[in-house]
C-alpha cells in the first residue's frame, strides 16, 4: 500500500493548497466588503460579494470534507484496511481506488448504498 500512501499524501497536499487558496479569497472578499459602501447587491455588472462569498465558502466546505476523507483513508492505510469494502469485506478494485482514492465501498456496495 506504499503507492496508496503516496497517492493520498499527494491528494492531501492538493486539498490543503485549495483550502489555503479559498482562505485567501475569503479574506480578500472580507476586505472588499469592509472597504466598499457600494450596493453590490443591485449591481447589474456581475456577481455580488455575497454571492461570491457563498460560492467560495461552499467550495471550501467541500474541500474540508475531502480533507477528512483523505485523513480517514490514510488511517485505513496505516491500519491495513485500506482498499477493503466496509460493507462486504471484499477488496475494492484498484481501478476504483485510482479514480477515488478515498473510496470505502466497492462499486456494487456503493451502488446498493445509493452513492
Amino acid at each position: 500500500m506504499g503507492s496508496a500512501a503516496a497517492a493520498l499524501a499527494a491528494l492531501a497536499a492538493d486539498v490543503e493548497a485549495r483550502i489555503a487558496a479559498f482562505d485567501v479569497e475569503i479574506a480578500q472578499l472580507r476586505a472588499d466588503r469592509g472597504a466598499e459602501s457600494a450596493d453590490d447587491e443591485h449591481d447589474p455588472e456581475g456577481v455580488t460579494l455575497s454571492g461570491e462569498w457563498s460560492r467560495i465558502a461552499g467550495l471550501r466546505d467541500d474541500a474540508l470534507r475531502e480533507r477528512a476523507e483523505v485523513e480517514q483513508a490514510s488511517a485505513r492505510v496505516e491500519e491495513g484496511t485500506y482498499g477493503v469494502c466496509v460493507d462486504c469485506g471484499r477488496r475494492i478494485p484498484a481501478a476504483r481506488l485510482a479514480a477515488r482514492p478515498t473510496a470505502v465501498r466497492c462499486i456494487d456496495c456503493a451502488a446498493r448504498a445509493g452513492l
